[in-house]
């Protein structure tokens, strides 16, 4: 037998995960209520008679549809096999080179290989806060157009990185874009959903979003929100009919491989705990005060010291520890004995064998939680005898 049940068991139950990935993922209570109601493979389709997940009246997915489009400040939108396929179907209505911010994420250079496109990248400020400068998008739209002869045909931001949690100046950057006629995909797979992003507000032609990693629903699924302007453009439905048989799907959108792939059960999850999301992030300040405190209480330890922009204006953390680093080298556990620390603890989410750099994320935790992070970190310091400021 492949697996038994005991093996399947989550190793995380019952601690603080403070993985960055994990924070914005947390299911609400009113999603868990649904899991097994809607678990079932192709639980939505059926019941769906239109073709497409996105058209369904019962339950409300299309209703939901327009509601998660206002909230985002956009026209339309459709769910996608999670933020790197938002990306690629964005991605899909242009040709030519793309301009991309340095710290995206490696699906962002996949999405636009797949899709043909030449990418660029606007430089970062480097060690130690990596800050993406709006100004530095001029840069290379004029680099572009010297080395091809046009201008770059779409361009994308990061809008909170997944190395530093840096939190990019997106209205800026699209002002730029806009001057130079150029659309821009905003990467929102770390903020909407925990913080407000509204497509109206910052100008951005784009919003790509991670149910999974910020909209506290269960894997895969992702978010394409669009105007009108390129709405039929990137959701083009099918042309095809077969020379033989006569077959067409003219209902099917080509970019969403038909039908939008969220067949049930994270569709469902989204819908469940979006009126939680629209609440929570009015708390965003409070989320970004909690950050901003434990990094005054790491910076405590003996050689730990924040990489990314100052202040925090994100929850997702990386910090540089070569004093812990120093302790694994000695340690018969090595790089593990931090995660075996934390652990016991109960303490869950950290890289296991990093002791370099300590990435987390502390977003939708309770002060007292974020204390007890803070703590657990001090009490491993002293307890391998590092100095901890009072």
């Amino acid at each position: 037998m492949l697996s038994k049940p005991m093996e399947l068991l989550r190793p995380s139950k019952g601690m603080i995960n403070v993985h960055p990935i994990q924070r914005g993922g947390i299911l609400t209570e009113e999603a868990r209520k649904v899991l097994l109601e809607w678990g079932d493979g192709y639980s939505m389709c059926d019941i769906c008679l239109e073709g497409r997940v996105d058209l369904l009246d019962k339950p409300p997915v299309k209703r939901f549809k327009e509601e998660v489009a206002e909230f985002l400040g956009m026209d339309e939108v459709r769910f996608t096999a999670g933020a790197r396929h938002a990306k690629f179907v964005a991605m899909s209505g242009f040709k030519g080179a793309l301009v991309v911010d340095s710290l995206a994420h490696y699906t962002t250079y996949i999405a636009a290989e797949l899709n043909g496109l030449r990418v660029y990248e606007v430089p970062n400020t480097g060690y130690p806060e990596f800050r993406i400068e709006a100004e530095s998008y001029t840069d290379v739209f004029e680099k572009v157009k010297e080395e091809t002869g046009d201008y770059p045909a779409v361009a994308l931001l990061t809008h909170a990185d997944y190395k530093y949690g840096n939190l990019a100046d997106a209205k800026k950057v699209a002002e730029i874009c806009r001057d130079y006629g150029i659309p821009l995909i905003l990467n929102t797979a770390y903020t909407s959903g925990i913080m407000e992003v509204s497509g109206r507000e910052t100008g951005c032609d784009f919003i790509v979003a991670s149910g999974h990693k910020s909209w506290a629903a269960t894997a895969p699924i992702g978010i394409l929100a669009t105007t009108f302007e390129f709405a039929e453009r990137v959701f083009r439905v099918s042309e095809v009919r077969g020379n033989w048989s006569g077959r067409a799907f003219t209902k099917k959108e080509v970019a969403l491989f038909g039908c939008s792939p969220v067949y049930g059960l994270p569709l469902v999850t989204l819908m469940a705990s979006f009126p939680v999301v629209k609440e929570r992030v009015k708390r965003w300040k409070e989320e970004v005060e909690k950050a901003r405190w434990f990094v005054e209480e790491m910076e405590k330890i003996e050689g730990v010291m924040l990489l990314g922009e100052r202040p925090k204006n994100h929850t997702l953390m990386n910090f540089e520890t070569p004093s812990f680093n120093l302790i694994a080298k000695k340690h018969r556990r090595k790089g593990y004995f931090l995660y075996h620390e934390l652990k016991e603890r109960g303490i869950f989410g950290v890289q296991p064998g990093m002791t370099r750099n300590v990435k987390l994320n502390v977003y939708g935790l309770s002060w007292e939680e974020v204390e007890r992070v803070a703590e657990a970190f001090k009490e491993i310091a002293e307890k391998y005898g590092l100095e901890v400021e009072d």
